[in-house]
């Protein structure tokens, strides 16, 4: 649960960027988030030769750049927390989580900055504002996703579980840490650590960003695996919340 003091925050954030097979991409992010000013944790989760010579050369575009190189390809979620507890090790109060596809508007990541300084105890989200681009049946696979995870935290205030543009408290993130979470590691991850989040009682803030989908973009989503494994993830989360019932109940009844 979050501290009660929130008076006070020495707001220090970073960007933490997992990258797998979009090396070609990642120079263009590191360029566009430049104009925030603030550190980049490039995490390479184990890319083949081609992509990691990418991801080194976009690495030297800015001093802003950390590369923490993984040895072998363990998933975004064990990618990203990698890259949160070089992070906490450097003392950064913040954590910005941005897909390296370039999929997300990088301009929105000023406000989004200004929005987390200015509410330090909370997580501010991301949620698609779509153009043409987007295949209509991920836009509706997306609700269904969104309507089960907010069956299983009974928290109404979550409007997309799945953006990938994420400004986390890096304590929210160390608790979780701490507290040996299961996380799913992989394409369920994005949902799964939100949750977690709520049910810890973080509160959320949702704004939202504008998403391209390019016709020649690589995506990692593999059919039959990742949907067996989002599969079992809801079906963990469901048996968690039958656990925090009382929990839940009672954050209810107190918050009206």
């Amino acid at each position: 649960m979050p501290s009660k003091d929130t008076s006070l925050c020495n707001f220090k954030p970073c960007f933490v960027i997992p990258v797998y097979n979009h090396g070609a991409a990642l120079a263009s992010v590191v360029q566009n988030l430049c104009y925030c000013g603030i550190p980049m944790i490039l995490v390479d989760d184990g890319n083949d030769s081609k992509n990691k010579e990418l991801i080194l050369s976009a690495s030297k575009l800015s001093p802003l750049c950390t590369l923490l190189p993984l040895k072998k390809n363990n998933g975004k979620g064990k990618a990203f927390f990698a890259g949160v507890k070089k992070a906490l090790s450097l003392g950064f109060t913040h954590v910005f989580q941005i897909d390296a596809d370039g999929q997300h508007d990088s301009s929105r990541c000023a406000f989004f900055l200004k929005e987390a300084e200015a509410n330090p105890e909370k997580v501010i989200c991301g949620y698609p504002e779509y153009d043409e681009s987007v295949p209509l049946k991920r836009k509706n696979g997306r609700e269904i996703s969104n309507r089960w995870a907010r069956f299983v935290t009974w928290d109404f205030s979550i409007k997309d579980v799945l953006c990938g543009y994420r400004v986390y408290p890096s304590k929210a993130l160390q608790k979780l840490i701490k507290s040996h979470a299961h996380i799913n590691a992989r394409m369920g991850f994005d949902t799964d650590i939100l949750v977690h989040l709520s049910w810890a009682g973080w509160g959320i803030l949702n704004y939202g960003v504008r998403v391209t989908y390019p016709q020649d973009g690589i995506s990692n989503f593999r059919m039959v695996r990742d949907n067996i494994a989002i599969s079992l993830t809801y079906t963990r989360l469901c048996i968690g919340m039958i656990v925090r019932i009382p929990k839940l109940l009672l954050r209810r009844i107190f918050r009206g």
